[in-house]
């Protein structure tokens, strides 16, 4: 008897009927695990004994009962709660759910909804053979080799919206590679150096009294020179949540690469979740992220939200010249009440403004929308970030010294 079958005995899932249920439990985790989210044989095992504690003829205290304890992160729960409706219809008509799947999400969108993409390649995915060594004297046709090449290329354009859950996570490996080079700026700070500019008199004359009063030498200073501090404001709504999960794993490699980086994140309220981050290892810091979260996927407040920044947090991380990454859509649910003034404060605040908005990706694109005009007329540069090359792009213009507003697509 396997490990599952032996839990399921014992939390009274193996008389009759129990078999069937236990297995479907395990195959509801392969499910969810193949779409992208962290359950393994943990999680499988509070499942089948939660479902002792509740009627299994209600499907609302089931569905309860199995969120509770199979899904860790916010970002999980729409997923998860679109897995168990299409998993729990009937569990082995696997083309038939991946197929409404995708037909319902057409209906709504005109395309299939991400979620509804990562199910449906997860419920038509077919089970991996056994490992087997492979022969001697097989050897890899060169072909392969062009094909992950060409594949890579494609994921570098690739619109985040639209990656599967496999995508998304090569996706992130590339993301914590980019290094972010800001271009460095002279501060007030002086640091001795024999070769440097200037005369450093303090200390010259501090290293006189140790010769009688006698200046032998004179000491010399070079002015501190270091990056700008960093500060990102990053939308969480529920139009920018599936750039804002990959975008945080952006902001998560800068913090753990350089100092003096500050993250915030709004919805309908801000918060700063610049400790977090530093964590090392980021499923860490994500899931302390998501503990102090309380708005993720909810409305959007700009306006609000950068006038408590501007007025609580931008004495604090804005000295030295800092450079602002805005991150945000403009969609604000109350207008532009307010928008314009707080950009143009924001925007006098810092060195460097620089909007972020992945609807720049379409061809054509117009500012329309009220927040998107009040705030446009405020920034120095407005870039996309939708894909890895537009973060690379972003990069790249970040370690170089620009003035002037600029729109790059």
């Amino acid at each position: 008897m396997s490990d599952l079958a032996t839990a399921a005995a014992l939390a009274g899932l193996g008389g009759a009927g129990g078999g069937a249920l236990a297995a479907n439990i395990e195959g509801f985790g392969r499910l969810l695990r193949r779409a992208g989210l962290p359950v393994g044989h943990n999680e499988i095992l509070a499942a089948m004994e939660a479902l002792t504690l509740v009627p299994l003829d209600d499907r609302r205290q089931t569905h309860a009962a199995l969120r509770a304890v199979m899904v860790r992160r916010r970002e999980h729960s729409e997923l998860f709660d679109q897995a168990f409706l299409m998993y729990w219809r009937n569990p082995e008509a696997d083309r038939n759910a991946a197929a409404m799947a995708l037909l319902e999400g057409m209906k709504e969108r005109g395309k299939p909804p991400p979620g509804s993409r990562r199910l449906a390649e997860a419920r038509s995915a077919p089970r991996p053979p056994p490992d087997r060594p492979p022969p001697q004297d097989e050897q890899q046709p060169p072909t392969e080799v062009a094909l992950a090449v060409s594949e890579r290329e494609r994921l570098q354009s690739m619109d985040f919206e639209t990656m599967s859950a496999e995508q998304i996570a090569r996706a992130k490996q590339e993301i914590r590679r980019l290094v972010l080079p800001l271009d460095e700026r002279p501060t007030r700070r002086f640091r001795g150096d024999p070769q440097g500019p200037t005369v450093d008199l303090r200390a010259t004359i501090r290293a006189s009294l140790r010769q009688g009063g006698e200046v032998l030498s004179l000491e010399r200073r070079r002015r501190v020179v270091r990056p700008p501090p960093l500060v990102a404001l990053c939308d969480i709504s529920g139009s920018m949540a599936r750039y804002a999960q990959l975008l945080l794993h952006f902001l998560h490699a800068v913090t753990n690469d350089r100092a003096r980086v500050h993250s915030f994140l709004f919805g309908t309220r801000l918060t700063n979740v610049t400790r977090q981050l530093r964590h090392r290892d980021p499923e860490v810091a994500f899931e302390m992220v998501s503990h102090i979260v309380p708005d993720w996927s909810g409305g959007t407040r700009i306006g609000e939200s950068l006038a408590l920044f501007n007025r609580h947090w931008a004495r604090r991380v804005l000295g030295q010249g800092a450079v602002v990454l805005l991150i945000t859509d403009g969609l604000d649910r109350e207008g532009a009440r307010g928008l314009a003034e707080e950009t143009a404060r924001l925007h006098r605040s810092c060195r460097r403004l620089v909007w972020l908005n992945p609807l720049l990706r379409y061809e054509g694109f117009q500012p329309r929308s009220e927040g998107i005009r009040a705030m446009l007329p405020h920034v120095d540069e407005f870039r996309t970030v939708h894909s890895l090359d537009s973060l690379r792009a972003l990069v790249e213009s970040l370690s170089h010294a620009r003035s002037g507003r600029a729109l790059a697509a």
